[in-house]
């Protein structure tokens, strides 16, 4: 009896160690990458790859390209950072790294660059321009 337990216990932590299959890979990330942003509006148009991963014990950094369909131009395109967590067997993207929650994905872009004054400063040489009213 008790070698049928001992059995019983090895097979089921066999199967269990089978069901955790190792997922610290580029074409994993890049699948949870690519569900994530299925959900977004406005990305048919790019072609997306993942650059670079590094992970960490159930996280993962990972670096992704966006580029328009069809362009070859090596310059063009941007670079987004993103922070996947594992949930089982696949990573879901937690959210931008570098950005919080809800940030505008832009910077600053979109707020006041110059401060509260609105006035940027002119470079050197420049007439002055007259206030607005």
């Amino acid at each position: 009896m008790k070698r049928v337990l001992i059995g019983a216990g090895m097979a089921a932590l066999f199967l269990l160690a089978a069901c955790h299959k190792n997922i610290q890979t580029t074409d994993a990330v890049q699948q949870g990458v690519m569900k994530y942003l299925a959900t977004r509006q406005g990305l048919s148009a790019m072609d997306v790859s993942v650059v670079s991963v590094s992970f960490r014990e159930n996280e993962a950094d990972a670096t992704v390209h966006f580029q328009a369909k069809g362009s070859t131009n090596p310059g063009s395109g941007i670079d987004m950072k993103y922070v996947l967590e594992r949930h089982g067997n696949e990573w879901v993207v937690k959210g931008r790294s570098g950005t919080s929650q809800g940030a505008n994905p832009h910077g600053e872009m979109g707020s006041n660059p110059h401060g509260s004054t609105g006035t940027p400063a002119l470079p050197p040489g420049h007439p002055k321009i007259p206030p607005q009213q």
